[in-house]
């Protein structure tokens, strides 16, 4: 088998996909891996591996260990064949983020190619998501080189991995990106021009799959399925013309020989598309009902609602903690919570109900405990923030050596 993750690879709503997959695979046991070389440039390539192996065994119950291969120039003889050996006897192989030309320029062995396409011969599954997933084609897209250098659309050769099941395609995870707000950041933050300029580079019979974030397209090849789980879709588009499925079972041969309609692109003068009331991220609509809930409570002038919805929101952050989202993500999720923390501190000094305290205690609580995560990591901007927030709330916050203590500050 082999499963594309848009993104969302390590995220709640992705973790029943990987249960399933490993499922499949673990008879008589599951050997799962986990691939570093996408990531492997990055200062923090080991928080990362940790977070993934963490997610593995926390979220979707299993062990995975990590085969790390993070530069070939420096790698030993030795270390590439324990490299070469972990991967060629697992039966689940896992990559995700990083860079897509980084890590096909490692793997440009032959037996690394080789021994991903024998996981598909003998019944293993290959589970790549984001930047590992456009390496899957028999062309590859540099998408930082273009996105963020500004070097001209074109692509690269890929491991053409899907071309063992037939598909001679490019692939492009964050199909349906929208981050880009007032600019269109579709197709891998490439946009409708680039993406028809980079099209026009293919030949004939390559086509273009597309994945949409927080989705998986599993393709399994024993049964000559494909099959689309998660929130978004998968595109076939070929020369301008598209078609697309959603949470669904349907034959490989129509992944391979699409019957394809022409494709629904954005007036070309504005280059975005429509908005269609939702947020690319799962994790930001969760903080964002929360939100809703907490606003409503504030106009009812209910406390206890208030706290709720900010500890939920809270929890929100804490149950996609492992997913590898950018700070962008998170910081509108804790926006989310210091706009309903500021408001309440307005409601308490303008005369909430009586005993205040111990309604507002547990939500303090986890605030000082946000702003000490903060002082340990040594993000003394956000710990200062943090205090600053309590203090407009009313509450004075006091660093003794024996620990932090807190009181509402006298109201006049």
């Amino acid at each position: 088998m082999i499963a594309i993750f848009g993104s969302g690879e390590t995220s709640p709503a992705m973790t029943s996909v990987h249960q399933e997959l490993i499922a499949r695979v673990s008879d008589p046991q599951l050997n799962a891996v986990l691939l570093d070389t996408p990531f492997g440039f990055q200062e923090n390539a080991d928080e990362i591996a940790t977070r993934t192996i963490a997610y593995f065994r926390e979220h979707v119950g299993c062990e995975i260990r990590l085969a790390s291969y993070r530069h070939g120039g420096r790698a030993t003889a030795l270390e590439f064949e324990q490299f070469l050996s972990r991967l060629g006897n697992a039966n689940y192989v896992f990559a995700g983020p990083g860079s897509p030309t980084y890590a096909l320029r490692h793997w440009h062995d032959g037996a690394v190619r080789e021994r991903l396409r024998a996981k598909l011969r003998q019944g293993g599954c290959v589970a790549f998501a984001s930047a590992a997933a456009i390496g899957l084609g028999a062309y590859a897209l540099p998408v930082y080189e273009i996105y963020k250098v500004g070097a001209d659309p074109s692509w690269t050769e890929g491991l053409d991995l899907l071309g063992e099941v037939g598909v001679r395609c490019a692939v492009i995870p964050h199909y349906d990106n929208r981050e880009g707000g007032t600019h269109d950041t579709r197709f891998c933050y490439m946009g409708e021009p680039r993406l028809r300029l980079l099209e026009s580079m293919l030949p004939e019979d390559v086509l273009i799959l597309g994945v949409d974030e927080y989705t998986a397209c599993i393709i399994d090849f024993e049964a000559q399925s494909v099959t689309v789980r998660g929130r978004g879709g998968v595109t076939v588009r070929r020369r301008g013309t598209d078609r697309r499925w959603q949470r669904t079972t349907f034959a490989l041969s129509e992944l391979s020989h699409p019957q394809v309609a022409p494709a629904a692109v954005p007036d070309s003068a504005s280059g975005r598309p429509e908005p269609d009331g939702t947020d690319g991220s799962p994790m930001v609509e969760q903080a964002r009902e929360w939100g809703a809930h907490g606003r409503d409570a504030l106009d009812r002038r209910d406390v206890d609602g208030v706290v709720a919805a900010i500890l939920e929101t809270e929890n929100v952050l804490n149950a996609w903690a492992a997913d590898l989202v950018g700070t962008d993500e998170r910081d509108r999720v804790r926006a989310e919570m210091r706009n309903l923390v500021v408001r309440l501190g307005d409601l308490v000094r303008g005369g909430g109900r009586e005993g205040v305290r111990e309604y507002v205690a547990p939500l303090i609580d986890v605030l000082l405990s946000l702003r000490g995560e903060a002082r340990r990591e040594q993000r003394f901007k956000d710990a200062d923030r943090l205090r600053a927030i309590l203090a407009q709330c009313g509450v004075e916050v006091q660093d003794t050596p024996s620990g932090t203590a807190w009181s509402l500050q006298s109201q006049n």
